[in-house]
């Protein structure tokens, strides 16, 4: 090094001192305490620029952030209390400070592209302290990624299942929680997908935040109810000396805000203590909330501006493994106490007219809480209680078609058969779940078939079948659904797939389809109905609160177990904000399994497949005449039926109650349904002038087949309207 020239022994040491800078050790640092020596404010997402300062109350949350102690953290919050420029902070932190691996979920690509541009470009531009650790000018610098030395930033939107897979991380933050799906592509929890991300990590590290939507659907309010504390800053009272949260407080209570025209009070606004009744203004919280402290909820734990953790005895202690933390915009400078009694008085008033729209963007933008709106939804044990004794696999009196809908499983179908009478009137007459493997195209001809050929037995003593029935071919296995339907369409066996949008007829256009068969592709191979969802769901609703058996009222059996009327009930119409505006959807918030309630939506669109929502009187009445007919015994006991050939994963009654699942070998029924086989062309109904019927072919149900055929041919002569 002495016999080198000056220029060179420079290089050398500068290109030593960048080759060992990623194993520069750093001394500990809490995150609030570090922002404020390196932090910076940019001008793309900030009023003002410079170094940042943070507010007495944000320092719980950024010190939780960065204590190794604490494995989840998780903030339900208002707007403008600088949530988002703490969580760009602690970006930061972790790439220059800690060099940790990190991985950012927005809810949706765009605002993941959105938050990027506005926010983590121009921290990294302006941060003086990340130009040692940024690799920047490379092809992996992109809005997806950012590397650094030693670290590595993903930045993820959170539509796709995909974005919750292969990547290996020691820090996981979803920013907006509430906005996430519920489950993302009905396959992940984005909160425990996130959370997977981290196994194997020395010190994982799950952040979570967000401003609050709706109650009892909304993943912060989970997260929250299963941390182990729940914190609120607590400033001290100026009168008192007690310690007390800012709170709303309302008309029935005497803390909170008073004044300024709440409830009709003219006098100045200010927030009154819950102990001594005394109240302060904004400017008198701004001189107190420097000594305020993070109180939990049961006490146990307490954080000050000390940076200790202490126990409700005031000994230092360790933290909570989670904790979250609740703030509201009354806590915030930036926000000023008239200007938010300003926004409630004009949302109460615009609520009055019955505009809900403003007063619930107060309750969680401003309060920082959730809204709790009053579901359309059905109770599962008021319909359980109202169970009826007839037996599955039995048509009662009344019931003249039988419809079925079928949910593909991994492992299994799921199948719900409802017959169907006049006006629309349903029973429940089976529920089963067949366990197979639908990989398998043979199980499908050797387990569904012989149940969609199943003998149900009517009331009257005459047999019936499966009319008509609707496959879900949306996600599970949809080739093989399609080869299915594709050979039985003249069956009525209808290929389906949901369409949740809005206004949608539950009967939709259909598409034709290719099919993969055999190593070919069969080009146009089958019809692909489009049935509405939302539309249907809306119809059941509707007959679920019908209360009186008649016209549109559901029936249901007794031997029905509980788990039927669980995944009957499991969604609720709820309000959401689309780019439309606000807009109700059908939601599974019990995040429970739902295979009924799709079986039971396709079950009604078999029912406008066939055009028995358009049935007149006369329609009816010609098809009871068959079905059930005024005339003989109808109250003779029934012929019993042998045992069923495929009662495997049967729900319901036990599989010697159950009816055969294939059509008898001898006597009357198998005559019957042998010329159910022959005869097989639709028959017309006659209609009153201006309806358009769907031509329906009616099951044989009789135990005389010669009379039954003879009254089928006499149908077929009369001429169908026009």
């Amino acid at each position: 090094m002495r016999n080198l020239p000056p220029e060179t022994v420079r290089a050398i040491k500068a290109a030593l001192v960048a080759g060992l800078q990623p194993f520069k050790a750093q001394p500990p640092e809490r995150l609030s305490t570090w922002a404020e020596r390196h932090f910076q404010l940019s001008p793309e997402s900030s009023h003002s620029t410079g170094q940042w300062e943070s507010y007495p109350f944000q320092r719980g949350w950024m010190d939780a952030f960065s204590n190794d102690a604490i494995t989840e953290v998780t903030v339900r919050k208002s707007k403008r209390v600088g949530y988002t420029k703490t969580l760009v902070a602690f970006i930061a932190y972790n790439a220059a400070h800690r060099r940790r691996k990190q991985a950012l979920w927005q809810p949706t690509d765009d605002d993941r592209d959105s938050f990027v541009k506005s926010e983590v470009d121009p921290m990294l531009r302006d941060m003086r302290v990340m130009r040692d650790v940024l690799v920047a000018g490379g092809k992996d610098d992109t809005l997806k990624m950012k590397p650094f030395l030693g670290s590595v930033l993903h930045t993820l939107g959170g539509k796709a299942a995909r974005a919750f897979r292969r990547i290996t991380v020691e820090v996981a933050i979803l920013d907006e929680a509430s906005a996430f799906d519920p489950m993302v592509e009905k396959s992940v929890d984005p909160i425990e997908g996130a959370r997977g991300r981290l196994e194997g990590a020395p010190f994982p590290k799950l952040v979570a935040g967000s401003t609050p939507r709706v109650k009892g659907m909304d993943h912060i309010e989970t997260r929250e109810n299963n941390a182990d504390a729940v914190m609120r800053y607590h400033i001290t009272c100026p009168h008192c000396g007690e310690e007390h949260p800012l709170i709303w407080g309302g008309k029935d209570v005497r803390h909170g805000f008073k004044g300024g025209g709440l409830g009709g009070d003219p006098t100045p606004l200010r927030h009154v203590c819950p102990h001594c009744r005394g109240g302060i203004t904004q400017g008198d919280y701004l001189r107190v909330y420097g000594q305020g402290a993070w109180v939990s909820h049961c006490g146990a734990w307490r954080y000050g501006q000390d940076g200790t953790w202490r126990d409700a005895a005031g000994m230092p202690c360790r933290p909570p493994a989670h904790v979250a933390f609740t703030i509201w915009a009354a806590y915030s400078p930036q926000r000023d106490w008239p200007d938010i009694v300003r926004e409630f008085l004009e949302a109460k008033a615009k609520a009055k007219g019955g505009e809900n729209g403003p007063l619930i963007t107060f309750v969680n933008e401003t309060l920082g809480e959730l809204w709790e709106e009053v579901f359309e939804k059905a109770d599962e044990h008021a319909l359980s209680r109202r169970a009826e004794p007839y037996r599955l696999f039995t048509v009662p009196y009344g019931g003249l078609v039988l419809v079925c809908g079928i949910d593909v499983q991994d492992n299994r179908f799921e199948v719900v058969v409802y017959a169907i009478g006049r006006g629309e009137e349903m029973w429940v007459v089976a529920y089963s779940v067949i366990y197979a493997n639908p990989a398998d195209q043979r199980e499908w001809d050797e387990k569904l078939d012989p149940f969609l050929a199943t003998v149900f037995q009517h009331a009257s003593g005459r047999p019936m079948r499966i009319e008509a029935a609707a496959i879900d071919t949306q996600g599970h296995f949809t080739h093989q659904a399609y080869n299915y339907c594709r050979t039985r369409e003249r069956r009525r066996v209808y290929a389906v797939r949901g369409d949740p949008q809005p206004t949608k007829m539950i009967k939709g256009k259909a598409s034709l389809m290719d099919v993969n068969w055999r190593g070919g592709v069969v080009k146009r191979g089958v019809r692909l109905w489009h049935v509405g969802t939302d539309t249907a769901k809306d119809l059941l609703y509707g007959r679920l609160l019908v209360t009186k058996p008649g016209p549109g009222y559901v029936h249901f059996s007794k031997d029905l177990p509980p788990e039927f009327y669980a995944q009957l009930t499991c969604e609720s119409r709820v309000p959401q904000r689309t780019a439309r505006g606000m807009e109700y959807k059908w939601v599974n918030v019990k995040n429970a399994r739902n295979e009924v309630l799709d079986c039971s939506v396709y079950a009604l669109f078999c029912t406008h497949a066939m055009g028995l929502h358009l049935y007149t009187q006369l329609a009816w009445d010609r098809l009871e005449a068959l079905v059930q007919p005024a005339s003989g015994d109808l109250f003779a006991p029934a012929a019993a039926l042998p045992a069923p050939a495929q009662a495997t994963g049967q729900a319901g009654p036990a599989a010697a109650d159950a009816p055969a699942v294939q059509p008898p070998e001898d006597g009357p029924a198998a005559e019957a349904h042998q010329a159910h086989e022959e005869e097989d062309a639709p028959i017309p109904v006659r209609a009153l002038p201006g309806a358009r019927l769907a031509p329906v072919r009616l099951t044989p149900a009789t135990t005389a087949p010669n009379d039954y055929m003879a009254k089928i041919q006499q149908a077929r002569q009369r001429p169908a309207s026009r």
